[in-house]
């Protein structure tokens, strides 16, 4: 028997409710530093339909000959869990600039679980 939407969209509101902070990684997986950037406290929505998705847009600060290239999940505004996320299109800045991860492209759902 198949799990119900509501099922689904418990555990995701659980699971999002771990992830704190959001943060950007380059093309190689590693977590960006540098030039005003910082991980972005996040709020998540109620999972609807077996999606859970930031309430907000989130502006990061890039630092110069950066890749952004996904997000991540973390439990804290440094260190902490890292539970992973997604890809990205990449786009690369040569001078220091700000990438916006638009809510409504991002989220997670029941089939990422």
């Amino acid at each position: 028997m198949a799990m119900t939407v509501t099922f689904k969209n418990s555990i995701l509101d659980y699971g999002a409710a771990l992830i704190t902070h959001i943060g950007l990684v380059d093309e190689t997986g590693t977590e960006l530093s540098g030039g005003g950037y910082a991980r972005q406290p996040i709020t998540w929505t109620s999972a609807s339909n077996g999606v859970v998705r930031p309430v907000s847009d989130l502006s990061f600060s890039i630092p110069a000959s950066t890749t952004v290239s996904g997000w991540r999940g973390y439990t804290a505004l440094s260190g902490g869990t890292n539970y992973g996320a997604a890809s990205l299109t990449q786009e690369t800045f040569s001078g220091q600039g700000e990438y916006i991860l638009l809510a409504s492209g991002t989220g997670i759902s029941a089939s990422d679980v």
